[in-house]
């Protein structure tokens, strides 16, 4: 029988802290059950497995990460769009290194919902890329490109990767900005920029 007061958005909120306070390695069901004070055969009541679990932090991290893109997006293309973006993606991981993490596993073990909101967040990517001019398959890779690069950048810059002593806030500016350049060199100028 459940435990009183514990459910499934209960036990997915205990998880998400679990991983962005100690890693998503950390994250195992003994570990969930300390944190929420039960044990550990009580979990499964509400989450049918680890590998579960983990879908469902991705699926959170692929939302809140996808409503934060929107809303600094919102209203702005090209250069403007790009560094939006790139920002609200940086900030996200900052934030919930965890949840950050868990959208990192992969493809084929994501659940189909996961899939989906994965690829709501690839559809805001191919929005700001229209206003480069890059559509259809190019458009698919320069999604690549960029997912790639914010991902590698922000991944080192969490795992203490960065040890020269240069602003790490610099370098990500350099980044997005070498970005830019070739996205559009890769297309035309932005909409509404000079490039």
């Amino acid at each position: 029988m459940p435990r009183a007061g514990l459910d499934a958005d209960r036990v997915l909120d205990a998880a998400a802290q679990v991983a962005d306070r100690e890693g998503l390695g950390a994250l195992t069901v003994a570990r969930l059950a300390a944190e929420l004070g039960v044990k550990p055969p009580s979990l499964y009541n509400h989450v049918q497995s680890l590998d579960a679990l983990r879908d469902g932090l991705t699926r959170r991290g692929y939302r809140e990460l996808l409503d934060v893109s929107r809303d600094a997006a919102a209203g702005r293309s090209g250069r403007d769009a790009l560094h939006a973006l790139a920002h609200a993606q940086r900030d996200y991981a900052r934030a919930h290194p965890g949840l950050y993490a868990a959208m990192e596993l992969p493809v084929a073990a994501q659940s189909e919902e996961s899939r989906r909101i994965g690829g709501a967040y690839v559809n805001l990517i191919l929005a700001v890329l229209r206003g480069y001019g890059h559509e259809g398959e190019d458009a698919l890779h320069h999604v690549r490109v960029l997912r790639a690069a914010l991902r590698g950048f922000v991944s080192l810059e969490l795992g203490g990767g960065f040890g020269l002593p240069l602003g790490v806030d610099r370098s990500f500016e350099v980044l997005l900005d070498t970005l830019h350049a070739g996205l559009t060199l890769g297309g035309h100028a932005p909409r509404g920029e000079n490039g």
